[in-house]
């Protein structure tokens, strides 16, 4: 008889439940690098939108001075439409109008993303998320088709950064409690951290897809993401699934009448339907204890798992029950600091690389994504160390503590040369975007099932909306700032940004602090354990 293949032993070495957490990770981390591929476009088109501009006012300014030097009138064709394109940013104030544009998304999607989270804990996962990702992509697409229509209204595109802003909150509370659902605490810090990676992954992905059509055609360097997001929506809606309990629900309903008959359900505690087995000899069983059976036999005695049943479904966390779990207010302040910076330098670093290296565009996009490589090494350096630690506060304060030096480096060593500069932009990336992916992921998803929580695990969804809604808020106020300070000269914005670096570290200190703190005596809590001579379950007083 031949040996099976390795393959073949591979694949039948995890079971099932492997194989369908395996799936959630790779699908939604496939879902939100879409997100982040379809934010990157503006960043790099930004400054092909002013270089067109500046480059034609010299045009102009040479043919004026050669015009007036030859006593020649001078030739206004030079100044057309299509030479100078976009007129809305070819002022001299061109960094405050791209600054409001990048406002209007981010102050959109932090005023939407505290919305977001209570909405989407009262509707289906799947389909909230798959609506939002078609609409977003629609809505990226129209700012792509402002250049195929040549639109000039600067209206028309805060618009679309406004209604795109707002539908994109749907994505992160969405796949961050499916992904807390299906993973527990357990090495959440490495997991989150490799599985965070998606935010860097799809801000490089969309730096080279921007950039390969920037110089050309820079209205498909946002139609082509549109398109890829709106794509991914429609996998999500065949393929997702939100809780372990729905693929028991559907294998239980599925089985063959010969070897169980039917059914019953209840409401779980998470809001997901549980499910129960009768078998031949009248006993219930849950559908854990029925996988422990043997296949033929008919009846096993045994002794029931400990489930705590409920009658009615657990009701949604509300937003200030959300706020009184510890450690959501610190954390969502330190997060606002933190992605403050992150996000200036999502938004303006292929700018600055432009001006302050002196490249072109696409040169600059595609230098620009080594700040993400580094991000994803530091995203997941911060969850293997806050694993190993048990402290995720003081993990994001040493790396907050080094960043800030970091970043007064770059500002200097940039002006040195290639070399140095892709060094300082990987250290940078790790710095920077280390304890913004521990606080948005591991972090959310600890206090999203604090015990307070008491298993409400619908809490999830809320908790996350409410610290990145927070931290969205310096998402917005950054590149604003950026684009108002520049004005003044970069070292402005590098201040500023050291400044909120501070400000996370003295936040993330004072959490720290209050973590060490020896903790009061808690009240009773209460625990149920099954006794052989009663179906009741009995609570036990734990001191």
């Amino acid at each position: 008889m031949a040996t099976v293949p390795p393959g073949i032993r591979l694949l039948v070495a995890f079971d099932r439940d492997q194989w369908y957490r395996a799936l959630t990770f790779i699908l939604t981390f496939l879902l939100y690098t879409s997100f982040h591929l379809s934010r990157k476009p503006i960043s790099i088109v930004k400054s092909e939108l002013h270089k067109n501009c500046s480059s034609v006012s010299e045009l102009a300014t040479i043919a004026s001075s050669s015009s007036s030097s030859s006593q020649q009138p001078f030739l206004p064709s030079l100044h057309t439409d299509m030479d100078c394109s976009w007129k809305p940013f070819d002022k001299r104030n061109y960094r405050q109008l791209l600054g409001a544009m990048d406002y209007s998304f981010l102050c959109a999607y932090a005023v939407g993303m505290y919305l977001s989270g209570i909405i989407g804990e009262r509707l289906p996962i799947r389909l909230y998320l798959t609506v939002g990702m078609l609409t977003s992509g629609l809505f990226t697409c129209l700012f792509g088709l402002g250049y195929v229509y040549n639109i000039h209204n600067l209206g028309f595109y805060i618009f679309v950064q406004v209604a795109n802003g707002l539908v994109q909150t749907t994505g992160w509370p969405s796949v961050v409690t499916c992904i807390g659902n299906w993973f527990g605490k357990g090495r959440r810090g490495l997991i989150m951290g490799l599985w965070n990676s998606h935010t860097s992954v799809g801000n490089i992905l969309g730096s080279l897809i921007a950039g390969y059509w920037v110089s050309s055609n820079w209205g498909l360097s946002f139609i082509v993401p549109g398109l890829i997001i709106a794509f991914m929506g429609i996998v999500c809606f065949l393929f997702l699934i939100e809780h372990p309990n729905d693929v028991k629900s559907m294998y239980a309903q599925n089985t063959s009448p010969g070897k169980s008959v039917p059914a019953k359900s209840w409401s779980g505690v998470n809001g997901h339907t549980g499910v129960y087995l009768q078998y031949k000899d009248n006993k219930t069983q849950s559908y854990d204890t029925e996988l422990l059976l043997p296949r033929d036999s008919v009846c096993v005695p045994t002794q029931p798992v400990v489930v705590v049943k409920r009658e009615s479904e657990p009701s949604a966390i509300s937003f200030m029950g959300a706020l009184r779990i510890p450690g959501v207010v610190e954390f969502s302040l330190c997060l606002l600091f933190a992605k403050l910076v992150s996000y200036t330098f999502l938004f303006w670093l292929p700018l600055y690389i432009t001006k302050a290296a002196h490249l072109d565009a696409k040169k600059a996009g595609d230098l620009s994504t080594l700040f993400d490589v580094g991000g994803i090494v530091g995203g997941i350096l911060a969850g293997v160390i806050s694993d190993k630690l048990g402290k995720r506060a003081t993990t994001c304060a040493v790396m907050l503590l080094l960043a800030a030096p970091t970043l007064y480096g770059f500002s200097m060593i940039s002006e040195f040369g290639l070399g140095p500069t892709i060094g300082m932009l990987l250290v940078c990336g790790g710095l920077v975007n280390g304890p913004y992916a521990l606080i948005t992921t591991a972090v959310s998803a600890d206090l999203g099932t604090h015990k307070s929580l008491k298993g409400n695990a619908r809490a999830l969804s809320t908790v996350t909306a409410i610290i990145d809604g927070t931290g969205s808020v310096g998402a917005a106020l950054g590149p604003l700032l950026a684009g108002l300070l520049s004005a003044g000269g970069w070292d402005q914005v590098f201040y500023m940004l050291m400044t909120a670096d501070f400000l996370a570290l003295l936040v993330e200190g004072t959490l720290s602090t209050l973590i060490a703190l020896p903790p009061r005596r808690r009240s009773h809590t209460h625990t149920y354990a099954h006794t052989p001579t009663h179906t009741a379950m009995k609570p036990l007083v734990l001191a």
